[in-house]
């Protein structure tokens, strides 16, 4: 795909490692200037989740922004923890007083809890579950739901103080209308954003603004571990890399996606 995002500038969620890290360097090395939001995450020990995952949940994203500038990129990175209300306004005052105007919001981050209605503690691969209560809730909701819908509304009221003509949000999800076991907020959050985006589409068409949701594959950003890599292998579909994903991503962000808006764009 070799659309252009040349004179661009997008805020990336999630952005220090996986998908987001991918999606950031990919959209760089399309001349887009980037501001790489990301939060340490310090997940429990959990034997059955690799090692690698953890640290890199944890770990900030000035590499990924190295990786940029190298390669004569503009990024930025910032940490912000998006279950905090004025966590959109933070990140768009720092990406324009940086890199200048943002039109271009790609929601990755995610407040992933494997949580479940059952009386299991475990899931099908041995990972830990929680059962559902107010804090897993609330603590994928924030993440996954509300910051979205409070960074798109910041994305809109910027670009229409500015008079813009061109921008475009892009969300990524998982499951689907039939739920997602083993775990139910995270897929009933995704859901949530996946309306707040389809509505954004419909409601945007005329500022020049398209809006997409893409759902990739079983993405390989580092928890995959042996006995999932042979239920993908199984399943008929791909295991993919966050490159791949990325790629997809920056397409839409290009302006050659133009006439591409109100999709879930599912990856196999």
């Amino acid at each position: 795909m070799n659309g252009r995002t040349a004179g661009h500038v997008a805020i990336v969620t999630g952005a220090n490692h996986g998908i987001g890290a991918a999606t950031a360097c990919a959209l760089a090395e399309r001349d887009c200037a980037v501001l790489c939001a990301f939060w340490r995450v310090r997940d429990p020990v959990d034997p059955n989740v690799p090692e690698q995952y953890r640290r890199k949940r944890a770990g900030d994203a000035e590499a990924v922004v190295a990786q940029i500038h190298e390669r004569g990129g503009r990024a930025l990175a910032v940490e912000q923890d998006l279950r905090d209300p004025d966590a959109a306004v933070r990140l768009f005052d720092a990406a324009e007083a940086a890199l200048g105007p943002v039109d271009t919001l790609i929601n990755n981050a995610t407040g992933w809890v494997a949580d479940t209605f059952t009386p299991a503690s475990r899931d099908r691969h041995g990972r830990s579950l929680r059962p559902v209560t107010a804090a897993t809730w609330s603590q994928q909701f924030a993440v996954d739901a509300m910051a979205p819908a409070l960074l798109i509304s910041e994305f809109v009221r910027r670009h229409t103080a500015r008079g813009a003509s061109w921008g475009r949000i892009i969300g990524l999800t998982s499951g689907g209308g039939q739920g997602f076991p083993e775990e139910v907020s995270y897929g009933a959050a995704k859901a949530a954003q996946t309306n707040y985006v389809m509505s954004a589409a419909a409601e945007l068409s005329g500022l020049g603004i398209t809006a997409n949701m893409v759902h990739p594959p079983v993405t390989d950003t580092g928890w995959v571990t042996e006995s999932m890599r042979e239920y993908v292998a199984a399943s008929g579909t791909h295991l993919a890399s966050p490159a791949d994903v990325a790629e997809v991503i920056a397409y839409l962000a290009s302006d050659a996606a133009a006439l591409i808006s109100g999709n879930v764009i599912v990856l196999r």
